[in-house]
């Protein structure tokens, strides 16, 4: 079975919100999607000219210097973007360069350890930060979201929360037992 490019979907996505250029779509990506989902630029665009191809989406507007150009969602897009939806997920297998460094870490000095362990644990501080800030803006009523939305990105930033706030406290517990250790 060939593996379908799930990027395909997660810019259905957002053209289903809105009509967007690329560099929109990175914006959206990065900002809403960071925490669980990655898009770049060298993957974006070649996906919208392929999607373009296909039928999925279409030009809705072009800026006078024709580089910033808008697309939306098809019908056909929108077709391919609800069948997706109803499919069955498949797991991932979760990849994590630092638990792989982590498990053989047995040969350096504890401090270093530790000190991968603490940087590790303000990375996720950051991201904490970052989607409890997201969560009081939507709590506080974002325009940009729709009732119908708000229930489903306030249980993707709760995800997002509980699973930084594992990780902190994990950290913590980690750091505690190398030095008792």
């Amino acid at each position: 079975m060939a593996l379908k490019n799930k990027s395909i979907y997660a810019i259905l996505g957002i053209l289903n919100l809105s009509p967007s250029s690329g560099y929109d779509i990175k914006k959206y990506s990065d900002k809403v999607l960071s925490g669980f989902w990655n898009e770049n630029f060298g993957h974006i665009y070649p996906t919208l000219k392929m999607m373009l191809e296909d039928g999925m989406i279409e030009v809705v507007s072009r800026e006078k210097n024709e580089k910033k150009i808008k697309y939306g969602i098809t019908e056909k897009g929108k077709q391919e973007l609800e069948a997706w939806l109803l499919e069955e997920t498949t797991p991932q297998p979760m990849r994590s360069e630092f638990l792989l460094k982590l498990l053989f870490s047995s040969s350096q000095p504890r401090e270093k350890v530790i000190h991968m362990l603490e940087n590790y644990k303000k990375l996720h501080e950051k991201n904490l930060d970052k989607y409890l800030g997201m969560l009081k803006d939507l709590e506080q009523g974002n325009q940009d979201i729709s009732k119908e939305r708000v229930c489903f990105v306030k249980a993707v930033l709760r995800r997002g929360i509980i699973s930084n706030e594992a990780v902190i406290r994990w950290c913590d517990e980690t750091i505690e037992e190398l030095q008792r250790s």
